[in-house]
């Protein structure tokens, strides 16, 4: 039988595991406000990468620890299923209540930026937002000993703080001063549901995917910062799907019910993924 090491040895050895996760978050935080900052926040999501591969390296996870995988085909419909239901919820509410403006609508142009926004969101955030707070900054968790709770909640408090410079900073995404708060709830929100998509597949890439299909639809349709999106809402603060409380109020009880759903199948030998 083998030894296992006193609890004092043991102890030590989580907290030297615990400054990876620490330090790197911290990084990605002090570059991207930094960027955000200096009127670079066009780029200011890149640097992420370079983190990812240093840390990936440094630390010696598999791919398959970093979330690199390709998930079930189900998983991909349940990461479709999120941004197009939750963003046509609040569009229908705002049409149906008087609030959008369709009357200068280019739904060509709409539906073709709506295509272009999501592809490239897609890649992108595989190797950037997606690939580092659901990839690496989850393997260093893991490797810490954090379970499901510990990887859903820190991941996304990790993932809301990466972007309050976003909204703070002169960035042209700035909502008004009143939303930024909602906007970060709404942030936490929408990262712990990428989360639970992280938890239910083992990847990334389908977690992207549904990232890559709200920023489209979110962007495109409904505005970004004081731009009118093509539904010609202006009451943001109510009907915006990341800064309004319409849009937190619905992710919410998504979250919610994708949470429900995702531990009671969660198998309780389990420490951290598990198959739907």
């Amino acid at each position: 039988m083998m030894k296992q090491a006193p609890i004092p040895q043991r102890r030590d050895r989580k907290r030297q595991l615990l400054w990876w996760p620490i330090v790197g978050v911290l990084a990605a935080i002090a570059i991207t406000t930094t960027m955000d900052a200096t009127g670079l926040s066009a780029f200011s999501a890149l640097p992420l990468f370079p983190l990812i591969v240093v840390f990936w390296w440094l630390q010696g996870f598999s791919r398959h620890d970093m979330g690199f995988a390709w998930g079930q085909w189900r998983h991909y419909g349940l990461a479709l299923l999120y941004p197009l239901l939750v963003l046509g919820i609040v569009a229908v509410i705002a049409i149906g209540g008087g609030v959008a403006d369709l009357s200068h609508t280019n739904w060509h142009k709409a539906e073709l930026n709506f295509v272009l926004v999501a592809v490239s969101t897609f890649v992108v955030a595989i190797l950037t937002e997606e690939g580092f707070f659901r990839g690496w900054f989850w393997a260093a968790l893991e490797r810490v000993g954090a379970g499901p709770t510990g990887l859903l909640v820190w991941s996304s408090l990790a993932f809301a703080l990466w972007h309050l410079s976003a909204v703070t900073l002169e960035t042209g995404f700035n909502p008004p001063a009143s939303q930024v708060p909602v906007f970060m709830i709404n942030a936490a929100v929408m990262g712990a549901i990428w989360s639970l998509l992280r938890l239910i597949s083992g990847s990334v890439i389908v977690a992207s995917l549904s990232h890559g299909v709200w920023n489209a639809g979110a962007y495109v349709f409904f505005g970004l910062g004081t731009k009118v999106g093509a539904l010609g809402v202006r009451n943001t603060g109510m009907y915006g799907p990341e800064v309004g409380v319409l849009g937190l109020a619905i992710n919410l009880l998504f979250f919610l019910t994708l949470c429900w759903w995702t531990y009671r199948r969660l198998p309780s030998h389990t420490p951290a993924r598990f198959s739907a």
